[in-house]
Order: C-alpha cells, then structure tokens, then sequence
C-alpha cells in the first residue's frame, strides 16, 4: 500500500488562519472529486473557521474521561474504518489526553498515513521541538506541547500562512481569536508587538531554509555544477592579512543589498602545516564574521584558487569577494595571483569582486619553509629553470652573438634564478650544464666538448666556481628568509597564546579548534587519566574525527605532564612542528585548570555567600528584632509593676501592644526561617492541586481592612502548586504592596489564566521601582529607598520569588500603566476541569495546554508592556521616572 502524503500549514502565531486555509484546501479538493472528512478540528469559537467546517464531513470524536472531565479526541479507529482520501488533523503537536490510542497526536498522524490517506494538519513555529529554547527566550515560557522538527520536515508540502503583526493585532482587538475577557491580556503578553515580530521571522526563517534544503537536494541529485542564484551567497576569502576586516565588511555591505544574503568567510590552509597566515588576525576576523552575521569556514587546500571555487561552488554561493593582491610587481614573474587566476576560472555563473584596500602592493611574506626547507613546488620550479633555461637560453644565444663574456653573465644569471627558486641542487644542475653548453656552442673548436685557448678554460672554469659560489649564497639566503618566516609565524602563535594566557580568554574547545586549523588536522582532543593505570577520558575535542580512547591511537600525541596529553588525527607532523604543538598542549593544560579553578571558585563563591547570609541573618536577629522585644518586655513589665493602677483601657492598650510586637516576631521570625530554608535547599514542596481563589483570600489576614481588592474568577484552571508556600509568596507580596501604595488606593490582586499557566497579580499605585532596580529588589535584605529599620529585615520579596521558583513558577515585577509596581506571579495550571473555558490558543484544549500560546511576560528590551492585572490594553505603558 502507498504511503499517504502529509501537507502541513505552518503559522507563526495562533490566528493567522492555519485551520482556515486548511480547511479551505478541504473544499476545493472536494470540489474536484476527492473523498475528505474532518478527523479534528477545533476551531475555537471562530465565527469564521466554524462557518468553514458547513459542507463538510465530520467523523465523531472520541469521548474520554479524565480527572472527573470528558474531552473528545480524534477517533483514529473511525477514521481507519472511514477510510478517506484525505483526512483533516488540526494542531499536529497536541499531546492526547490519557487514556487515547497514542501519546501524541503525531503518532495518530503517522498511522493514518501509513495507512494510504494524505493527511493535511497544521503546527506554530513554536512547537518545533529546535526552537524550545529560542521561543522561551522571546516569550518567556517554554512549551510544553512540541513536535521534533523531523516530523515536520518528512513532510510532502509544508505552506506559510503569513500575517503581520499589525494586522494579527487588529483580529485579536476585534474578537476573531479569542473570547473578548482574554482579549487584553493576550495583547499584553503573548500578543505583543516584538513577540509576533520575532517568531514571524523565525517561521519564514524556518521555511526558507527548508526550500534551500530541497533545493540543494535536487542540485545534487541532478548533479547540477551551475551557480542557481536563488539566494545571494557571498564567499570571502581570508589570508590571514590586514586587508580581512575590510572584505568582510565590504562583503556584509553586499549581502544587505538583497533579501535573505549570506557572508561565508573561508581561510585556505595549505596541508603542509603551519602556514603564513597571522593567528591572532584571523580570530579577530572570525569574531567580525560571526558578529555581523555570517560564517567562518576553514579550508585545507594546496591549490587555493582551485580550493576557493570548489567551495564556493559546493555552497551554491553567487559572488566571491577578494582583496587586491599584496605582491609587489616583481612577484608577478612566479604566476598571476589568486585573485587573477579566480576571475579567470569562475565561468559566467559567479562573480567576482576584487576589492582594493591599504596594503595594495605593499608586499606579503612568502610561504614558511617546513624546517629550514624549500616547499616542493619552489624545488620543482628550480629544477625546471635550471635544466631548461641553459638549453633555452642557448637556441637565443645562437641566433644572436653577444660575445663570450655576455653569454657567461647570461647563464650565470639563470643559475642565480635557479638558486633563488630551487636551492643549491638545481643551482648546481644549470651551471654544469651551463658550462657544458658554453664549452659545446661559443668557445673554439665549436660543437665540440674540447677547448683550443687555455684562457677559455680557465673563464669556463671561473664561471662554474662563481655560479656554485653565488648558488650557495643565494640558497643559504633563501633558506634563512624562509626559516626567519616561519620562526615568525611560530613566534606570533605562541605571542598570541601567552596573550590568552594572561587574558584568560580562550576555552577549551576554541583553543583545541585553534590547533586543528593551525596544523590543518582532522580534530584535535585533550586526553587525561587519574592514574597510571586509569583510563583515559577525553576533557575536551574539536573537529570531525573518531573520537579517541587513549593517545596511542592517535596521529600525534603531545604528552603534557604524566597524566595528560594532546592528541591530533589527520596526518603526521614532521618533528618541527612539534615544538609549537608542545606549546598548544601547555596552554591546553593550563586552560583546563583554569577552567577547574573557576568551577572551584564558583563553589568557594557559593559557600561565602552562605556565609554572608547567615551573617546578615544575625545582623537581622540582633537588630530588627531587638525593638519589639523590647517593646514587648516593656509592656509585660509595666503591666506586672504593683506601684501602678492600671485602667481597663491603658491595660488593652498594653496588652494591643503585645500582640502587635508578638506579631511582627512571627512575621519576622518566619522570613528569616525561609530564607534560611532556601539558602540551604531544604525547601520540599508538597505539590498538590488546588484553586487559586482558595489560597488567596488566605494569604490578607496580615492587612487592614479595604486595602485590597480581589478579581480572582472560580473559573480558573486549578494549579498545582503547594498551598502554604503559595499563601506565604502572596502575603509578602500583597503585605509589600500595602506598605507601598498611597493612603486611600487599593491594592488589586487579580488572578487570569494563559495557556497551561495562571497568573497572580498584584497591582499597587506606589512610587514604582526604576527597571534597572527590578531585579535587585528580590535579593536578600534589600529594603526600597530611605525605609525605615523597623520596615522589614528586606526579606519578603527574596522570600516570594524563592517560594515560587521552588514550586515550578516565576515571579518578577513590572510596571504599573499610570505609576505604581505590579508584581507577576506565575504558576503552573495542574490540568482540565470543565468548566475552564477552552479560550487559549490555537491548539490549547483543557487538559492539553500549550504554553507557547501565550506568554507570562515579554522581558525583552523595548517592548515592555502590562499585563492583563490592570484591566488595560497597553503596549507602551507610561513608566514613572524616580
């Protein structure tokens, strides 16, 4: 039986009308003949999805029982028996209520399908299980309900239902999303501006680089070689020098001509080892790359101009940005240059810029010499000059007579050229054949190897000497030249090392992906054991390679210490560059201990903040406590003193005052017993499920009458939560906010759900806290501004948010619309009840919440806005300057 085909629409935010365009498709295909019926749909109360589902056919949920609630499922079975062309399945993340034939309606999707019938579904960008920590970061909760990205992936036709924010907003204020008393508080949280803005991007993001997956898959498949210049790809390439920063930001200029252009920075490194390229320079380009948006990429190649094409042809790129050659004029004679021989070899298809900067023709170092070496391709080139250029050189001089003496300065000027490319050997090889070749054509008796005139052997003889004397020095300078450049290129590396030492500023993992780029390996790994019989563990790896069990396995082992050592696959390295690997593998060693040390550190760092704490904790008891003490003791000496008559009405005064002090001991007491709890970890939630407006008219026993105002609705999800850490977090709150508001202006705790989320506010009209002060006002001892010392020991907040993070929630504070603080506290809903209603997102059933439907709070800069506490429909609140 054929596999059926998945079509999933996928949206950026609940609203933009995925079920709508779904189920649209549903009736033009039945329009066209195709037999479809509606497995699932839930359209949430929308006038106009619901108008849609008129005309079509509707299999029966499955009824299911959980929690003392009945939720109706797809029935997968009668959509199997039904068995349709094409089956509509809304919100393909849904988590199925216990008691289902799956876990996940994704596996109801993958039996339909396996089945033979196409299924079309829907999903949000933010239940794609990649983005989890992405869309928590924008808005602030992190999903519950997710989907891997492969499910999505594997699909036939994934389509964007697009919308812009603006509009989305327009359809939420008038009611086309959710019910109108969820309207401001979706506006004022998952609704807002930034967050639409962001996961709107994310979503075209996400399908853009799906069709340039497909699209390089067909490229491969077909084997299509041609630039398709779908996408603007600008390939940059590095050598290391000053002029890098300039192409890439010339590149990164280029790149934002057009929509969706990318940079992708690439370093050619030759396969000999160590190469000219400065170290330092090239991870301050990296860095530049990354931080303007692109990408750095390390290619080993010997052929540069040929490795620069492959790659750029290999990632479809569309231009290539290089700079004007370094060389100066002379250096032309050895070839004509990356750039020239790129331009030349890029064809039609991929443009190339040549891009002019300072160090135009200011001269750039040769290629480092591998232990005081010529490379193989300078040897090969001497070679070539030194036998061919005498015989060249020769069939010139025979059609123009010069002169002995002329010929001899010629041929030793190719000798001195073969010393300068080849060394000493081929140096050699063309004076004796230049001598031979002297003797044979210009010296008498011609065409002969015999000389007539002594005094030409003794020229011939003098120009052999002078030619070895001049080879031996141009051969000795070169190789002097070449191992001064290397020790440079070794002495900048290991500069830049200690650099990093004195800095600290590499990791580990950067530091072993410096190793492998600089001696052009596979990967690089940093092995270690406790003991000598102890196995080996790796500390830290970078690159592609096998990962490795002991050093023996590996191409190059560095030892460092006894216990340690730093292992290289790719290649062998000669013994030379073992030295700079040496040095690698110390900073590589004293990386990991710093890193270690750090670690300590921060365990030091914790323990003395223990220590200040119980300190502080001391302070409190001696200070805060000493005046109701004292008060206390006042009252009860006073009241037991026989040498005074007290009235009834002084004695109540006394005895009010008792009860007052009494009062702020244990409220006092209480606080430093928590924060003594949560400093040490031994807070133990009891998590159970309960009703928030059971817990919260609890928790103002401690406040005058009339100062708070409650909006807590019955209907409220319950939550899971545990009872008296949740009435001790809203007492401090409420009790912190009364202290705060101005005389005569309530306190409003109000109380909405969102989502798999419910949300406790607590509004006051109080001076309000600046935003940079925001996060200090939980810390410990923190009292607002001038208050008094006999306010609080500054621990009610700090105890709040610890209490809510203990029982899975947040707690943080915004401002108020008009002036004031509103503290946010945020708990998670513990399941269904009936008589929640469903008015969450798309794809949030009772029982199944989805948290990325909407948000506690959007913490981003710039985009602060109220929440749903006050009533108000805010997104660029008036915040009070103190």
């Amino acid at each position: 039986m054929a596999r059926g085909k998945l079509r999933i629409y996928l949206g950026a935010a609940p609203g933009v009308g995925k079920t709508y365009a779904m189920l649209a498709e549903a009736h033009r295909r039945i329009e066209r003949g195709t037999d479809c019926v509606v497995a699932f749909v839930e359209h949430h109360g929308r006038p106009h999805t619901e108008m849609m589902l008129h005309g079509l056919e509707v299999v029966p949920r499955r009824q299911l029982d959980h929690r003392g609630a009945t939720f109706g499922e797809m029935d997968v079975e009668a959509v199997l028996r039904r068995r349709p062309a094409v089956a509509l399945v809304d919100e393909l993340a849904h988590t199925n209520v216990p008691g289902s034939r799956n876990a996940e309606r994704r596996q109801d999707v993958e039996e339909l399908l396996a089945a033979g019938i196409d299924v079309v579904s829907t999903v949000n960008i933010q239940h794609l299980e990649s983005l989890g920590d992405v869309v928590e970061s924008i808005t602030g909760v992190r999903q519950r309900e997710t989907v891997p990205d492969e499910v999505v992936r594997r699909a036939d036709q994934i389509e964007l239902v697009d919308m812009s924010p603006q509009a989305l907003r327009r359809r939420m204020a008038h009611g086309n999303i959710h019910q109108p008393d969820k309207v401001d508080a979706a506006l004022s949280n998952y609704f807002r501006p930034g967050n639409l803005t962001a996961l709107r991007e994310l979503a075209l993001l996400w399908v853009a680089d799906r069709v340039d997956e497909h699209l390089t898959a067909y490229r491969s498949e077909h084997r299509v070689s041609a630039i398709w210049g779908s996408r603007e790809r600008i390939v940059v390439g590095l050598t290391g020098g000053p002029e890098g920063r300039t192409l890439i930001r010339r590149a990164v200029r280029l790149a934002e001509k057009g929509a969706g252009g990318e940079v992708l920075a690439v370093c050619i490194a030759r396969s000999d080892g160590l190469t000219s390229a400065s170290p330092k320079e090239l991870a301050v380009q990296r860095t530049l790359v990354e931080d303007l948006g692109g990408t750095f990429h390390h290619v080993v190649g010997d052929d540069i101009p040929a490795a620069l094409l492959d790659f750029a042809r290999g990632v479809n790129a569309t231009q290539i940005v290089l700079g004007s050659s370094r060389r100066r004029p002379w250096q032309y004679v050895f070839g004509p240059g990356v750039g020239a021989t790129v331009a030349r070899d890029s064809g039609s298809d991929l443009d190339v810029h040549i891009v002019t900067h300072e160090e135009v023709a200011k001269g750039r170092g040769l290629p480092v010499a591998r232990g005081g070496q010529l490379g193989r391709t300078r040897v090969v080139r001497g070679w070539a000059v030194g036998l061919a250029g005498p015989v060249v050189l020769a069939v010139l001089l025979n059609t123009a007579g010069l002169g002995l003496a002329n010929d001899m300065l010629l041929f030793l000027a190719v000798t001195v050229a073969a010393a300068l490319l080849g060394g000493l050997l081929p140096a050699l090889a063309s004076a004796a054949l230049g001598s031979l070749l002297l003797n044979y054509f210009y010296t008498p008796p011609l065409h002969r190897l015999t000389v007539a005139d002594p005094r030409n052997i003794v020229a011939i003889a003098i120009f052999f000497g002078v030619g070895m004397s001049v080879a031996s020095v141009v051969d000795l300078a070169a190789r002097r030249t070449h191992q001064a450049a290397r020790l440079r290129a070794e002495a900048e590396i290991l500069s830049f090392l200690a650099g990093n030492v004195l800095r600290g500023e590499s990791g580990l993992e950067e530091l072993l992906e410096r190793v492998r780029e600089t001696f052009a390996m596979e990967s690089a790994a940093l092995l270690e054991r406790e003991s000598e019989v102890a196995p080996w563990t790796c500390a830290g790896r970078a690159g592609s390679g096998p990962p490795l069990e002991r050093p023996e396995d590996a191409d190059v082992d560095m030892p460092v210490g006894d216990h340690m050592a730093l292992a290289l696959t790719g290649r062998v390295l000669p013994a030379e560059d073992r030295r700079v690997l040496a040095a690698f593998a110390a900073q590589a060693a004293v990386v990991l201990d710093r890193r270690r040390l750090r670690e300590e550190a921060d365990r030091a760092r914790a323990l003395a903040e223990g220590n200040r704490i119980r300190t502080a904790l001391l302070a409190a008891v001696s200070h805060d406590l000493r005046t109701p003490l004292a008060g206390i003791k006042a009252a009860v000496s006073s009241l037991r003193s026989a040498d005074v008559a007290w009235s009834e009405e002084d004695e109540a005064e006394l005895l009010a005052g008792i009860e007052e002090g009494a009062d702020r001991l244990d409220h006092l007491v209480g606080n430093l017993l928590d924060m003594s709890r949560l400093q040490t970890g031994t807070v133990t939630p009891l998590i159970r499920e309960i009703d928030v407006d059971e817990v919260v008219p609890m928790a103002l026993g401690g406040v005058p009458e009339d100062s708070v105002g409650l909006d807590v609705p019955e209907t409220l999800p319950m939550v899971a939560v545990d009872p008296g850490l949740l009435e001790r977090s809203v007492a401090n709150l409420v009790e912190n906010a009364v202290k705060y508001s101005p005389r005569g202006r309530r306190v409003l705790v109000a109380a909405s759900a969102l989502a798999d989320r419910v949300e406790v506010r607590v509004v006051d009209r109080g001076p309000g806290v600046p935003d940079e002060a925001k996060d200090r006002i939980f810390e410990p001892f923190q009292r607002y501004g001038d208050a008094p010392r006999g306010a609080g020991v500054g621990l009610g907040l700090a105890v709040a948010r610890g209490f809510a993070e203990a029982m899975g929630g947040t707690l943080d504070a915004e401002d108020t619309p008009g002036g004031g603080l509103t503290m946010v506290l945020t708990l998670r809903a513990a399941g269904p009840r009936s008589d929640a209603c469903d008015g969450g997102a798309e794809g949030a059933r009772p029982g199944t919440a989805d948290a990325g439907d909407h948000s506690t709070g959007d913490h981003s800069t710039g985009d602060r806005s109220t929440g749903a506490g006050a009533g108000t429909d805010i997104t660029e609140p008036e915040r009070q300057v103190l």
